[in-house]
């Protein structure tokens, strides 16, 4: 009995002994003979997807491939380019980071030779936050990560800027928006292919995490969306959109922002405003139970601040 004793005992005080499991397979999707959408679990990091739940881009480009966000660990960056290899045998050559947040970043170091490019605010975040975040993920996921380390972007895009780009022979627009989900959103549309990728200012079924977001800026963010004409919409978790898609998640931040202001102008606290939100929609949302409370308060503050 002594063996089996001693391996249990291993098991729940040392859990960063024993190696990873095998992580969940994206559902690929092609939208064209260039363009893959990766789509991963809809979760939060944990041991069971060992930090895989992010949605993923493949451009396939004239000599190589232009990978929208690369996973949150070098684990799953180099389980995302097992699946690129399938679909071309071209090289990533460029990473485009939608926000500094580490379940969108910390795959980069998986893909040495690659240029990394997003917005100057994504690039300042990754370099104050990126320990944090492989801290983050550690936690989340039970286990530590000695091989993932933050690589920030090389190339960097301004704050409020719309910039045309050609890479790899595939035109881009990249669009920095108002700090939205985050203070370094970038969003990227493909005008020849009419597909826009969103990051995390867009998701779908999945509760919006308002953490580091600033929701006046993002409901002002999803109005401008709906003007671009996109005919595919890949969110930063979840499903495929469309453009009412958007206009539907617009509605429900707008509103929620229109509640938690009116409740504030009546002098109540936050505790005080949620029974009078209708949150109806948010409820059928995945990690509602586990998002919710945060923000409210997030939003609370931010109304608070925008008072004074």
């Amino acid at each position: 009995m002594k063996k089996p004793l001693l391996f249990l005992t291993l098991l729940l005080l040392s859990p960063a002994l024993f190696a990873a499991g095998k992580l969940p397979e994206p559902k690929v999707v092609k939208l064209n003979q260039r363009v893959y959408a990766l789509l991963g679990p809809v979760a939060l990091p944990n041991a069971h997807n060992q930090g895989y739940m992010v949605n993923s881009t493949v451009i396939v480009g004239d000599q190589g491939v232009i990978l929208v966000d690369s996973g949150a660990t070098d684990e799953v960056g180099k389980h995302l380019a097992k699946t690129i290899a399938k679909l071309t045998p071209k090289p990533v050559t460029h990473i485009i980071n939608t926000h500094h947040h580490g379940d969108h970043t910390l795959g980069n170091i998986a893909f040495p030779g690659a240029q990394v490019i997003s917005s100057a605010q994504c690039k300042a975040m990754v370099e104050k936050t990126g320990e944090e975040w492989i801290g983050i993920m550690e936690s989340m996921i039970g286990r530590k990560l000695p091989n993932t380390k933050p690589v920030p972007a090389s190339v960097t895009y301004p704050d409020l800027s719309r910039n045309d780009s050609t890479l790899q022979g595939v035109k881009l627009l990249l669009w920095v928006p108002k700090g939205s989900h985050t203070v370094g959103d970038m969003m990227v549309y493909l005008p020849d292919d009419k597909v826009l990728i969103g990051g995390d200012i867009l998701v779908n079924t999945l509760t919006p995490n308002l953490r580091d977001g600033n929701l006046k800026n993002w409901v002002v963010t999803l109005e401008e969306t709906q003007q671009i004409e996109a005919k595919t919409i890949i969110p930063g978790h979840g499903p495929l959109m469309t453009r009412a898609d958007v206009k539907k998640l617009h509605a429900l931040l707008a509103g929620f922002y229109a509640g938690i202001e009116a409740g504030y102008k009546k002098g109540l606290t936050d505790a005080e405003i949620r029974p009078t939100l209708d949150l109806k929609a948010w409820k059928k949302l995945k990690e509602y139970d586990s998002t919710m409370g945060a923000n409210i308060n997030r939003a609370y503050l931010e109304v608070e601040a925008a008072a004074f």
